[in-house]
């Protein structure tokens, strides 16, 4: 990490209460984020937990890429391309960002699918007892895979008279 030297001074670092009060996360989450590699800290002689101030920018990065749906398996990919041995640049962020457009494309398309479709289609083709003999007929849906397959978009077939 590149640091900004004070004369006289130690470079500084922030306390994970700190750290939760800027970013309104949890110590909890701070540490379970820690765990799984998504940020990181240095220890202090007494054992303490210290952050360095990009991390910041890391645990806003993760809470927002929660919220758009993303896994947290997504996220710590992402954070892996960053630079460890200096603070990302507004750069590096710009190509993290641009790399996840396609997904997040996906997400808004799967989200909008929802909002237009979900007093037709919920579950696995059809939660209705009143519609799966149109839309789900025989349960053809299961055979597409699991979760709610006509509305992660595999198409529904097209329904014939009973």
């Amino acid at each position: 990490m590149v640091e900004v030297k004070r004369p006289g001074r130690a470079p500084r670092r922030l306390t994970i209460g700190e750290v939760a009060q800027r970013t309104g996360v949890a110590t909890s989450a701070l540490r379970f984020y820690e765990d799984h590699g998504l940020i990181r800290s240095e220890r202090s002689e007494a054992g303490h937990r210290r952050y360095h101030p990009d991390v910041l920018r890391r645990v806003s990065f993760v809470r927002t890429a929660q919220r758009v749906g993303l896994s947290l398996g997504e996220i710590a990919e992402a954070l892996a391309s960053l630079p460890e041995s200096r603070t990302p640049t507004a750069r590096d962020w710009g190509r993290l960002a641009r790399a996840w457009q396609p997904r997040l494309d996906e997400q808004i398309a799967l989200l909008q699918r929802m909002r237009d479709q979900l007093d037709e289609c919920i579950g696995c083709g059809c939660l209705s007892l009143t519609s799966c003999g149109i839309w789900n007929p025989d349960d053809d849906a299961a055979r597409l895979g699991t979760g709610p397959r006509y509305l992660l978009g595999d198409d529904r077939p097209i329904a014939s008279p009973r």
